[in-house]
């Protein structure tokens, strides 16, 4: 096929954008819901660990990910600080992008991630164990679990299909959000306090301009998949957020702003897996059932088991990308991705969905219990009972979000 220059104008955009849904999207989203004494604490989390990954990124996590296959769990050390690559070389994986440019994307795919998890923990974890975590999670977790699906590993040859990360990127974080909370424990104040709605409201907005670019540039290229993908992406996200404010005002007389910022959220992480996959009006009937179901986990299933995950990262993400997921082998339709869900007269899609799920679902559970059981024995996971009643921002940065504490 050759590099071809359009598809890297886009691709580079995509991944601009990407960007922008972390710093400052993710950052302004988590820290206006976090208590005005743990604001800097959850933007300097965020920020750090995306960061951090980036990293590891260019050191192993691209190698691990996306280098030669072995035995299809992890990829070979080939390319080890990027050795071997020239910048005008095309990438293995997309033959029309230039090998610097797919890195670079899939870059803030792994950044991301991480960083997305980090909404459970915020008000009451260490920053030094949270540093480790990163390392630790992105190398035994994400990096393997990117092989699987997106790298050439079994799963791939399984047949599982995810587009831009409803198991890659939701349901591994959605689900080391669940396990890392209930490790953790649950916070002195365990209460949803937003410190700042309008500054969550810039953050969905920044996240869900981002998804253009998450959504829209897995297609890889500058075509009638990214399009589709990117429209469907939209309406899935207004889907949600009106059906999660509505929900709200039939159920407990009251439309709330964070509802209906939540439910965008939820719409935008169930469509993901499906993106590519499924047409305008599939995109529909995603962002209501996600919506519906998040909004199940949140309002009800947290409340009923009783774990304090901080910001809802299992309950949005976690449920979101699982169902997304499912939901591929049902809507995909075949004159969108060239796949046939079960709505198409095919039932082929369906095993290899539910079997990723439940082997990204086990095996991330698993590993993520083992780190922060590890880290907790080497440095604690908590910060002292004083330092969550005073602050984390006062108590570990030194710093205040506002004069007065909110």
């Amino acid at each position: 096929m050759g590099i071809v220059p359009a598809d890297n104008v886009w691709i580079l955009v995509a991944t601009a954008f990407v960007f922008l849904m972390t710093i400052p999207g993710l950052a302004a989203f988590y820290s206006g819901l976090s208590k005005g004494k743990s604001m800097l604490n959850t933007v300097v989390m965020v920020m750090v660990t995306f960061c951090t990954v980036s990293l590891l990124w260019i050191v192993y996590g691209y190698s691990l990910s996306f280098g030669s296959d072995i035995g299809g769990f992890i990829g070979s050390l080939e390319y080890i600080f990027l050795s071997g690559i020239n910048p005008s070389d095309p990438a293995p994986s997309a033959e029309n992008l230039y090998h610097y440019l797919f890195i670079f994307f899939q870059m803030t795919f792994a950044a991301i991630t991480v960083a997305l998890m980090a909404g459970a923990f915020v008000e009451r974890i260490k920053f030094t164990a949270w540093i480790l975590i990163t390392i630790l999670w992105a190398t035994l977790v994400y990096f393997p679990v990117a092989h699987w699906i997106w790298g050439g590993g079994w799963l791939s040859n399984l047949g599982t299909l995810d587009f831009a990360g409803g198991l890659v990127v939701h349901e591994t974080s959605g689900i080391a959000a669940l396990v890392g909370a209930m490790v953790l424990g649950a916070r002195r104040e365990n209460i949803m306090k937003p410190a700042n709605l309008p500054l969550v409201a810039i953050g969905a907005g920044l996240l869900w301009f981002g998804w253009f670019g998450f959504n829209g540039g897995s297609a890889l290229g500058l075509n009638n998949v990214a399009v589709s993908a990117a429209f469907g992406t939209t309406i899935a996200a207004l889907t949600g957020g009106l059906t999660w404010m509505f929900a709200e005002w039939i159920l407990f007389k009251k439309p709330t702003t964070l509802g209906l910022l939540t439910g965008f959220i939820a719409g935008l992480a169930t469509i993901t897996p499906a993106a590519g996959f499924v047409d305008v009006f599939a995109s529909v009937i995603i962002g209501f059932l996600g919506s519906v179901f998040c909004f199940i986990a949140v309002v009800y299933a947290k409340n009923k088991f009783k774990y304090d995950d901080s910001l809802d990262v299992f309950g949005v993400h976690g449920v979101g990308g699982i169902l997304g997921t499912l939901l591929l082998a049902f809507l995909a339709k075949p004159s969108v991705g060239e796949v046939a869900g079960l709505l198409y007269g095919s039932s082929s899609q369906l095993l290899p969905q539910i079997i990723g799920i439940l082997a990204v679902g086990i095996y991330t559970a698993v590993v993520t219990y083992v780190i922060f059981k590890v880290v907790n024995a080497f440095v604690g996971l908590r910060v002292s009972q004083e330092e969550e009643i005073q602050g984390v921002d006062e108590m570990i940065h030194g710093e205040k979000a506002y004069n007065e504490i909110l």
